[in-house]
This record gives structure tokens, sequence and C-alpha cells, in this order.
């Protein structure tokens, strides 16, 4: 263990610099002739540096167009792979994941509410729409495990049944109401796209995922508790209820924001929490920055694999992932059937 913790400095270190130079060859990824230099250089003078003297189109294709989307990417990533981990925290099961317990495709249909049929009026936005979406789909799936007799097998049930509740959902109303134009746009969008990232996007994606660590950090050692059963956490001081609806809220937020700026992106959160744990182990201390820091950069390559594999065609990024984590899954749930009697 303290071996472990010695190296976290290094490991980290390494993992930051992964990724800032993950992003960069990602950046460097497509058809216009872009180097790395280049786009240190774009990146110095827009932060106020001397001219970069690239191109106006070079500058434009990296400013505006691939590097937010890296950034955002990164955060997708983050964002998702934090949510993961709270879940299988809270839940105690190892297959839990925004995606699987329908937290995904409750915001996805928030926000193709506000997209496609304007609900809210104008006031609500995307963002908005989406986190309403997220609560009310998590709180449906809490409220079914519940009278199923509770117990986390029977969440991970109704969270299968509210997925497919709320993807029938959003499918009807983009059928029904939507033309054709918004058809294709909302389910390309639906599978996963980081094709319109903007600064606005990555700044908000940044402020929430931000908190979002921070808040998790703190509660660190609350979810350590949460690992030997709320009633044992309850005996060492925790506030159970409390502690859960404030983690579960903050996970509904995360979701939604990330959902909003990319589409339903499923199974980071249930891959990258086991492989964190492989490396650092299950303490919440060590592994929520460790997590974060491997879905930021497991997204990053995603997203560079989807826009350039099938040039000049784009792949929606959830395919990608699914392509991924389905396989992931599937060995979940081997080894979870193998340690079962």
């Amino acid at each position: 263990m303290r071996r472990t913790s010695s190296l976290l400095p290094l490991l980290w270190g390494l993992s930051g610099v992964a990724l800032v130079l993950s992003a960069a060859a990602a950046i460097t990824i497509g058809p216009a002739a872009i180097s790395v230099p280049d786009v240190y250089a774009v990146v110095v003078h827009h932060l106020g540096g001397p001219d970069s003297g690239v191109s106006p189109l070079q500058d434009g294709v990296v400013w505006q167009l691939r590097l937010p989307r890296a950034v955002l990417a990164a955060l997708c990533g983050a964002g998702l792979a934090l949510c993961g981990a709270i879940l299988q925290s809270l839940l105690r099961n190892p297959l839990a994941d925004p995606f699987v317990l329908g937290v995904s495709s409750g915001a996805s249909t928030g926000a193709v509410l506000v997209a496609v049929l304007g609900v809210g009026g104008g006031v609500l936005t995307l963002s908005g729409g989406a986190f309403l979406g997220a609560v009310v789909s998590f709180g449906l799936v809490l409220t079914l495990a519940y009278f199923a007799g509770g117990g986390t097998d029977r969440v991970v049930l109704a969270g299968v049944a509210g997925t497919q509740l709320f993807s029938a959902l959003t499918s009807f109303v983009v059928l029904s109401s939507a033309n054709a134009e918004q058809t294709r746009g909302v389910l390309f969008w639906l599978l996963g796209s980081l094709s319109g990232a903007s600064w606005t996007d990555v700044q908000l994606c940044a402020a929430v995922v931000g908190l979002g660590l921070v808040c998790c950090l703190l509660m660190a050692p609350t979810m350590d508790a949460f690992a030997f059963g709320q009633d044992t956490a309850a005996t060492l001081g925790v506030s159970v209820q409390r502690t859960r609806a404030m983690l579960l809220v903050l996970t509904a937020l995360m979701t939604a924001t990330v959902v909003a700026a990319a589409g339903a992106i499923g199974f980071v959160g249930l891959v990258l929490p086991h492989a964190a744990r492989f490396l650092v182990g299950p303490n919440h201390v060590r592994l929520l920055p460790t997590v974060a820091l491997l879905g930021a950069i497991f997204m990053v390559w995603v997203d560079a694999a989807a826009r350039t594999v099938f040039e000049p065609q784009e792949l929606p990024t959830g395919v990608v992932t699914a392509l991924v984590g389905v396989p992931a899954f599937g060995v979940l749930l081997f080894r979870r059937r193998a340690v079962t009697p």
C-alpha cells in the first residue's frame, strides 16, 4: 500500500503528460496538415503570446475546431468515468454506470424534449432539460428498485427498464415531431458526437466536472465507508441518506452536462473505474483522480478514432465506446458469475 501511495505522484504526472500529448496528437490528425509545433504556436498565440506564424486557415482549424473538441472529449471522459466510480461505490455493484442505470437515457429524453418540442418555452436550456431528464430517470429507477425489494441487482434491473423506457420516449418524440433534418441530427447526436464542440461547451463541462471532482474528493472517506455497506457507514457516523442524495444529484448533474454537450456515450463509466482500481486500488482518494485522468485520455483517442477511421464520414463516438465497452461488460458479468456461489 505504501509503495502504491509513493508512486501516485509519478502515475498522475505521467498520466497528465500523456493526456496533454494525446490531445496534441489528436489535434494533428485530420485532412488538414498540422504539426504539434503548429498546435503549440496557435495555443500560445491565443493565450497572449507572439504571432503563431501559421496560416489563418490552420489557426481556425486548431483553435475553433480541433482544440475545443479534444478538450471537450477529455472533460466528457473524465466526467463519465467519475460518475461510474461514484455509482459503483454507492450501489456496491461493479456493473453500475450512468448508461446502464438509465441516467444517460433520461438526460437524452430531456434534451430532445427541449430541442424538438421546445419544452420550457425558451427558458429551459438543453443542459437544463438534460439535467431534469436525468433526475427524473434516476428517481424512477430507484423507486422501481425500492418497490421491487431493494438490493443492487434490482437497481441494475430497474436501470435496464428505465433505459428502455426513456430510449423509447426519445425515439417517439423524434419520429413523431422532428422533421427529416432534425431527425438525422438528433439521432446522430444521441449516439454520441463531439462534432459540435465549442468553447462554451468546454467552459460549462469544465466547471461541472471540476466541481464534481472536488466534491467527490472531499467525500472520499465517506465513499470508502460505503464499501462496507450502508449500515456500517452509519455506525461510522456517516449521514447515509444525505450523502447518498448529494452524490446521486452530483452524478445526475455531471451526466446531464456531458449528455447535453456530447450525446449519450455509454460504457465509459463502466470500464474505466475497474482499470483505475487495478492500478491504484479501491481507496477513493487515489481512485478518483486516476479514473478522471484515464477517462480523459481514453475519450480523446476514442474521438480521434471516431472522426478519422472512416474519413470523410464520421463515426458516432458512442459506437466506438460501445465496441470497447460491451466486451468489457461481458467479462465483468463472467467474473461476477464466477465469484457468485
